[in-house]
C-alpha cells in the first residue's frame, strides 16, 4: 500500500467518522430505552448524557474520539475491503465508549444494530474483492470472542457484563476478518489495558475494589491495537 493511498483512506476516515459520531451520538442517546436496573441500582439517564442544543460535550467527545479512531484505522487499512466496516464501527464504538465510560452500561441497542450493519459491509467486502476465507474467519472469530467472553461472564459476572459479552463478538468478528494476530492482539490489548488501568484507579481510589468499572473503552482501544500492531506481532512471534 503506498503511502499516498494510506494518507488518503486516513483522511476519508477523519472526514467520515468525526462528523458522523458528532451527530449521531447525542442522538442516540435521545432515543434508546433505560436498562432495567437491580434493587438499588442507579444510572445517569442517557438523554442526559446527550445534553443540550447539537454541540453539547457528549457530541464533541464522540466526534472526536471517532475522527482519531478513523484516522488510525484509514492508515493502517488503506483500501483494504475491511475498511468501510471498520469505519462504521468507529462511529458505533466511540459513542458505546462514550456511554460506557459515563454509565458502566453497553446498551444493546446500539451493539445489536451495529453487528447487522458492520456484517453486511463485511459480506459486501467479501463480494467485491472475493475475499471469502476472510469473511468465513470473521464469523468464526465472532463466535470464538462471543464464547471466552459469555465464559468470563459466567464464572466472573462482577468483573465482566453482559453488554461486555455483546460487544466481544462484534468486535472479534470485525478483527477476524483481519487476522488470526488481529483478533489475539485486540482481545489481549483490551485485557492487559483493563486490568493495568483498573488496578491504577483501584489505588487510587477513584473505584472501589468490588465496584464495576467500565470495560468497554478498553475492549475497543484494544481492537484498535489489534488493528494497528496485530500483522506486526503475529509476523514477529511466528516468522
Amino acid at each position: 500500500m503506498s503511502a499516498e493511498n494510506a494518507l488518503l483512506a486516513a483522511g476519508a476516515g477523519v472526514v467520515l467518522c468525526g462528523p458522523a459520531a458528532f451527530l449521531l451520538g447525542p442522538w442516540l442517546m435521545r432515543r434508546i430505552p433505560e436498562p432495567v436496573l437491580d434493587e438499588g441500582e442507579t444510572k445517569t439517564p442517557y438523554a442526559e448524557l446527550a445534553g443540550r442544543g447539537l454541540a453539547s460535550s457528549a457530541a464533541y467527545w464522540c466526534g472526536g474520539a471517532a475522527a482519531v479512531a478513523g484516522g488510525l484505522l484509514g492508515w493502517s487499512l488503506g483500501t483494504s475491503p475491511a475498511l468501510a466496516a471498520w469505519l462504521l464501527l468507529a462511529v458505533a464504538g466511540a459513542v458505546l465508549g462514550y456511554i460506557d465510560t459515563r454509565t458502566r452500561f453497553l446498551p444493546s441497542a446500539i451493539i445489536w444494530p451495529t453487528y447487522f450493519v458492520v456484517g453486511a459491509a463485511l459480506i459486501v467486502g467479501a463480494a467485491v474483492s472475493g475475499e471469502w476465507g476472510s469473511l468465513r474467519r470473521a464469523a468464526i472469530a465472532g463466535v470464538v470472542g462471543f464464547g471466552v467472553f459469555y465464559l468470563l461472564w459466567f464464572v466472573f459476572p462482577r468483573g465482566v457484563g453482559f453488554g461486555d459479552v455483546r460487544l466481544s463478538g462484534l468486535l472479534s468478528m470485525t478483527l477476524g476478518w483481519l487476522g488470526w494476530g488481529q483478533l489475539v492482539t485486540g482481545l489481549y490489548g483490551g485485557f492487559f489495558l483493563g486490568a493495568v488501568i483498573g488496578i491504577v484507579l483501584t489505588l487510587a481510589k477513584v473505584f472501589r475494589r468490588r465496584q464495576m468499572f467500565p470495560f468497554g473503552p478498553f475492549m475497543l482501544v484494544g481492537a484498535l491495537v489489534g488493528v494497528l500492531m496485530g500483522g506486526p506481532l503475529e509476523h514477529l512471534y511466528l516468522g
